[in-house]
């Protein structure tokens, strides 16, 4: 379960830069995902940004302190959630910089969140499910 940790808690920091690349870049501008979500959350787009990925980020570190540090049961299917999401970042950043033909924000730190979501993917399909049920 110690690899798992490590490669989880690692995860969340690269999410943390992979959100910073994409806010200095204003994805929200041109990323039509994003900027659909952020209109859900304020009219200042640049403002649903920030409250969507600080949401996001401290999720994961919550997930990171409790379930995944603690062993519990929750830890595993989060952490494959995690894995789903960052996959997705990882492969959708470069095909719409392909598509754009240019640089995207997020492009630099996606490589990094795909090959980190793929080797904790291969963690958790080694580990045995955590033991305890509860927070210890």
């Amino acid at each position: 379960m110690s690899r798992i940790k490590a490669a989880f808690g690692t995860l969340v920091v690269a999410q943390t830069a992979h959100s910073i690349e994409e806010y200095v870049g204003r994805l929200w501008e041109s990323f039509p995902p994003a900027f659909f979500l952020t209109g859900l959350i304020s009219r200042d787009r640049e403002l649903g940004f920030i409250v969507i990925n600080v949401a996001l980020v401290g999720f994961g570190y919550w997930c990171l302190l409790w379930p995944v540090r603690r062993n519990w049961l929750a830890a595993v299917p989060l952490a494959w959630f995690w894995v789903v999401i960052e996959t997705i970042n990882g492969v959708g950043h470069p095909a719409w910089s392909l598509r754009q033909g240019e640089y995207a924000p997020g492009l630099l730190t996606a490589p990094v969140l795909f090959v980190l979501a793929l080797y904790l993917g291969s963690q958790l399909r080694k580990s045995p499910r955590p033991v305890s049920g509860a927070a210890s």
